[in-house]
């Protein structure tokens, strides 16, 4: 099974880790806007003997291929950061260097954890700016006084994410540079975003991810582990979460959808359906 080979992540006041390992200003504390069971799905389902051994597997995250962050070698713990608008519902972007540079000092500046500035670094997708933050006590699973930050801020002919609504799984997603539009692209658009969505870490698992490239979409198959009480069985929850980019704008949707609901129990470490 695959395994989610991020480094060790320092919590603290200021982040909210609703996914793995990597998360910040990306983070939240939004209620998703579930949908109702859908009566279709884009492909066949796994067994549910696969769903559970992944849903109860904790040390599965998502299939292998997945797309692999640039800070997952870090061996220190260490926060990845996406500078917000003003309401905290949208990523910034900016195409120049000195904007993000000013953007991401303003929002150091009002972080409850703070950081001097190291150096910065981009790629196609956005500009990152690293901090050394420094903790004034142990808030986290390790006791490392300092740790570093990388803060990012979106290059907007690349990923353009203003006016989305982070809080929400369902709606208008952003807009990628229609010219170097693929199904690779949206792949790594909707792979990279799914590591900063609210669902919680413990029941949130990726079973499949796949493009249906002459449509341009993408749709993550999600296994979501609902513990309902005290000597009750669990729900859970297959769901697909599908993704669409409109080949003219490059603007991209989303569509959250539930396709299958059973219940499971865990016992003595073996997962099964319960009756």
């Amino acid at each position: 099974m695959g395994r989610f080979p991020f480094g060790t992540m320092k919590f603290s006041t200021l982040l909210l880790l609703p996914v793995l390992v990597i998360s910040a200003a990306c983070g939240g504390s939004g209620t998703p806007d579930t949908a109702n069971p859908a009566t279709a799905q884009s492909a066949p389902l796994p067994a549910d003997s696969d769903i559970l051994s992944k849903a109860y597997d904790p040390l599965y995250s998502v299939p292998n291929g997945f797309f692999v962050d640039e800070r997952a070698s870090t061996t220190r713990s260490y926060t990845v950061h996406h500078v917000l608008d003003a309401s905290a519902s949208f990523e910034m972007c900016t195409d120049d260097l000195v904007e993000a540079q000013a953007l991401e000092d303003a929002d150091n500046r009002s972080r409850a954890v703070s950081g001097y500035y190291v150096t910065s670094y981009e790629n196609d997708r956005y500009f990152e700016f690293i901090r050394e933050l420094s903790y004034t006590e142990d808030v986290g699973n390790i006791g490392e006084p300092t740790s570093p930050g990388y803060a990012r801020v979106f290059k907007c002919n690349h990923t353009n994410r203003d006016g989305v609504d982070r809080a929400l799984l369902n709606g208008y997603a952003g807009r990628l540079d229609p010219a170097r539009l693929s199904a690779a692209t949206l792949r790594e658009f909707t792979e990279y975003f799914w590591q900063f969505t609210f669902l919680n870490v413990t029941a949130k698992k990726v079973l499949l991810s796949y493009s249906d490239e002459p449509r341009l979409r993408h749709t993550l198959l999600l296994a979501l582990v609902v513990n309902q009480g005290i000597d009750s069985c669990d729900r859970v929850d297959v769901v697909e979460w599908r993704f669409a980019a409109d080949p003219a704008s490059g603007e991209v949707t989303r569509q959250f959808g539930t396709v299958r609901r059973f219940e499971a129990r865990l016992s003595a470490g073996q997962a099964s359906l319960c009756e």
